[in-house]
């Protein structure tokens, strides 16, 4: 059997050929493949998060494991588990379904991710940013600034309940035209028809991808590329037309004669010209020959830039209607929506788009006449609900109030988390022309909210703490004023420092530039599979039933009241560990406490 590197740079290179992939399904008995997936998923947040079989953990994970996991694929005896059926709630109030899948199924899911994205991703659209490597919401957004400059309508579209209602089998239709192993379809099908628990009650599934799979988020992109094409392939070569706009004749005619009034020394005339050409678009914006639409799409959410009349917009929101219908899904009357680009803001993945238009803003001389600068770029904004969202977290009727939940946990957590917190906020609205407004105050409310939180622990003012932790700090070549914790260590370990504070809020547009090969990149194998190829218990050595014992989190092995840690806690604080290779013997003493 091939390593997983091998195998992945072969299918990649047939993907990126366009060439059916045949016998796939005997790839699933090669054991560094389901090595390489372990490595992948076992430190991920929800691994020890039991499925529907309470025994089915990724606890106790074994070579014996994978092997036997193994010989149920090659004799056909493998079976999908239901999923346990939970419910998160949605931004609009309502609840999404998530399916909970057995670690064994997580396992098998992850290895054939590998296989069919190593495959399928060198064949999706360069327009697609969802649930892809190297590619996400800022990608997306760069995209957007580059392409949609001068358009004149957003088209927001959104798919109707679209990870619920993909049609089966025209999933395995869309699969079985590059995917020439009806085995590996078959499983495939099982997997969405597996069905979920709710209530401990088995209930059938007759068409999506199952939220919460490993391998979903690849099959729902795999059946969306469809979409993809089609604007690609259909809509793009008609809607895309002519270099540049012809000129405008009001413009050029107020360009001559400011020019005239200026060379005769008629200044008043000549700034009355001047100021009717900077209020007059320089191109035709009913040039007939040039048309111009840009599409970007991340999951089920995409948005298409046009420049153009509203009547080729609503034509276009149309033809993509009825190809979504031809293809099982429907198009969100209520969320797909027109928005005039420059009058109104339309809104993905969380930022507000508007294309800027600025009559008065001027820039440097050019042949004697000051241009329009920025007209036509996309600006990006930060929503006020949203700020007022968060604001709401750390406020109560305009004022900022203390977070009792946090007053028993150290100084240290208690700045790490509020720190944690906007940064990641800060980070994700880098785009923002509007960040350092829009964010500043925030961050003042969430700076009030943490001093009275220390100040409540305390029992003291927040003037004291402010007097305690303040200082300054060079970030990034900049001085802030921070509030900074520091934990001193014994036995000459470096001290733990965090802060408040120390972040810029001037735009800072994050992109990340794509590597076309990325998805040939091969990490090896991770410590975690390193140590158990070794088949050594890490506690007495044995080489018998050797095993991985997992926690959940690290905190798990602080102290606990009453009893000193058990050898296994000290080892595994020691390392920073969440796994420790153990022999069957000392894993059951682990459990039964009689280690």
């Amino acid at each position: 059997m091939q390593n997983t590197e091998s195998l992945v740079a072969i299918l990649s290179e047939r993907g990126r050929r366009k060439l059916p992939v045949e016998r796939i399904y005997r790839q699933l008995y090669n054991e560094d493949l389901f090595l390489t997936a372990y490595g992948n998923i076992y430190g991920n947040k929800g691994a020890t998060t039991p499925g529907s079989d309470p025994q089915n953990q990724v606890d106790g994970m074994s070579l014996e494991r994978i092997r036997r996991i193994i010989e149920s694929l090659r004799n056909g005896s493998f079976q999908w588990k239901p999923v346990r059926r939970n419910y998160i709630p949605k931004k609009n109030g309502k609840m999404r379904p998530l399916g909970i899948p057995n670690w064994d199924d997580k396992l098998v899911q992850e290895v054939m991710r590998i296989l069919l994205e190593a495959y399928y991703e060198p064949q999706f659209s360069s327009h697609s940013h969802g649930f892809r490597r190297r590619k996400g919401c800022h990608t997306a957004l760069e995209e957007i600034a580059r392409t949609f400059k001068g358009s004149v309508w957003f088209i927001e579209g959104d798919i109707k309940g679209c990870f619920d209602n993909i049609p089966h089998e025209k999933l395995a239709e869309v699969i079985r035209n590059n995917v020439h192993d009806e085995r590996m379809v078959a499983l495939i099908q099982g997997l969405l028809k597996a069905g979920y628990l709710e209530d401990w009650k088995w209930n059938a599934t007759y068409s999506g991808t199952p939220q919460g799979g490993i391998i979903s988020p690849l099959l729902a992109n795999i059946f969306l590329d469809q979409l993809d094409q089609f604007i690609e392939t259909k809509l793009m070569p008609i809607y895309n037309r002519g270099t540049v706009r012809r000129q405008n004749p009001p413009y050029r005619i107020a360009q001559k004669r400011a020019r005239r009034a200026f060379s005769a020394g008629r200044t008043e005339e000549g700034l009355y010209y001047r100021k009717i050409q900077r209020a007059t678009p320089s191109g035709d914006p009913m040039d007939k020959t040039y048309r111009r639409l840009g599409f970007v799409r991340y999951a089920d959410d995409f948005i298409l830039g046009f420049a153009g009349p509203k009547s080729e917009a609503l034509a276009i929101k149309n033809e993509i209607g009825q190809f979504l219908a031809s293809i099982g899904l429907e198009l969100s009357e209520e969320k797909t929506k027109i928005t005039h680009a420059r009058t109104e803001k339309a809104r993905f993945l969380g930022y507000e788009l508007l294309v800027s238009q600025n009559d008065t803003k001027q820039t440097s001389q050019t042949d004697g006449i000051r241009r329009r600068s920025v007209n036509g770029a996309i600006w990006f904004g930060i929503p006020q609900d949203t700020v007022h969202k968060w604001k709401r977290k750390y406020s109560r009727n305009g004022k900022p109030i203390h977070k009792g939940e946090m007053v028993a946990d150290s100084n240290f957590d208690i700045v790490s988390r509020y720190q944690m917190a906007f940064r990641g906020l800060a980070q994700y609205y880098s785009w923002a022309h509007n960040r350092s407004k829009t964010l500043w105050p925030l961050q003042w409310v969430m700076s009030r909210s943490l001093t009275s939180t220390l100040a409540d622990k305390h029992k003291t003012s927040c003037k004291a703490i402010v007097d305690k932790l303040k200082t300054r700090m060079v970030v990034e070549g900049k001085e802030f004023v921070v509030l900074k914790v520091i934990v001193k260590r014994d036995h000459g370990k470096k001290p733990l420092e965090t802060h408040w504070g120390g972040i810029s809020l001037a735009r800072n547009p994050a992109i990340i530039r794509d590597d076309p090969n990325h998805y040939l990149l091969h990490q090896g194998r991770t410590e975690l599979v390193q140590r158990l190829l070794a088949d050594k218990c890490e506690i007495c050595g044995s080489r018998e039933s050797v095993q991985v014992h997992h926690i959940r989190a690290l905190k798990d092995l602080k102290k606990r009241k009453g009893r000193e840690p058990l050898p296994h806690e000290t080892l595994m604080a020691a390392r920073q560990r969440k796994t420790l290779v153990v022999c069957l013997e000392c894993h059951q003493k682990i459990h039964s406490g009689k280690l």
